[in-house]
């Protein structure tokens, strides 16, 4: 087994080089990012082509998964990799269908941190949702911090991990490194995942490589193959419709171009 040393992240946000947590935010409207972000994040949408549809599909696909939950009688949500906060965050959409659900958030990105700490005093919502400064890479932390200890396990969570992943690289064990976050999971439980990949775009994954490789957060990319063997390594039921593209996984309206968002996202339900 992999092992996972603590990762302290970054104590200042770093306006001189680019963040995908930033990126992120800025395909998706928001304003909290920086000049450099935004520059980066449009020499990525030249290479790409599909401009920010990356973003905004892993983002309705992060929303139809909150409400799966939420069917199945879910009221406990882990967001790991939760980002900057932006219009539609997990809590709001839990909070639509159960305004009891208890959401814990999981960042260390400053801007994120700081923007979610500010919204959540001033929207009063500490009783019901909670937020902790951390590296998805350091399971141990994460797990024992007191807002994810208030988390009742022996109930079923929803374990969210959408663009998050790709930011553990091949140095790790990812499925012993994720396997730390579901293996006290009650049945019941459910696992979402979305993960960036080169299929079908190898010149340009390599290209989107080496850009992201100037960012604070470079990203891996892993196949279809490689996350369905996620599922199955996890010993997770990968529920209807399986393995796909982040845009058809449940959609709301009929998908157009679903590859755009080069993304693989599956939900995994725990026996």
């Amino acid at each position: 087994m992999d092992s996972f040393d603590a990762y302290s992240g970054t104590s200042e946000p770093q306006p001189d080089v680019p963040n995908a947590a930033r990126i992120y935010d800025y395909d998706l409207g928001g304003n909290h990012n920086f000049a450099v972000d935004r520059a980066e994040a449009e020499r990525i949408h030249e290479v790409v082509g599909s401009g920010p549809y990356v973003a905004r599909d892993n983002r309705g696909f992060l929303h139809r998964a909150v409400r799966f939950a939420l069917e199945r009688g879910i009221d406990q949500f882990l967001d790991l990799g939760s980002g900057i906060p932006t219009v539609g965050n997990v809590h709001e959409i839990a909070h639509r269908g159960n305004p009891a659900a208890q959401v814990v958030y999981v960042d260390n990105e400053p801007i994120a941190v700081a923007h979610t700490r500010q919204l959540l005093s001033a929207w009063g919502l500490q009783d019901r949702v909670a937020l902790v400064d951390a590296d998805v890479r350091d399971p141990d932390a994460i797990l024992s911090a007191p807002a994810v200890q208030r988390l009742d396990f022996s109930r079923p969570v929803a374990l969210l991990m959408v663009a998050v992943l790709h930011y553990v690289g091949h140095e790790h064990d990812l499925a012993s490194l994720v396997g730390r976050y579901t293996r006290d999971l009650a049945p019941g439980s459910v696992v979402a995942v979305s993960h960036v990949t080169a299929d079908g775009q190898e010149e340009r994954a390599a290209r989107i490589t080496e850009m992201l490789a100037r960012t604070t957060t470079p990203a891996t990319f892993r196949g279809h193959d490689e996350l369905a063997g996620l599922f199955s390594a996890l010993d997770l039921d990968l529920v209807d419709p399986g393995i796909v593209w982040a845009s058809q996984w449940r959609p709301d309206s009929p998908v157009e171009h679903p590859e755009r968002s080069h993304c693989w996202t599956g939900v995994g339900a725990v026996r």
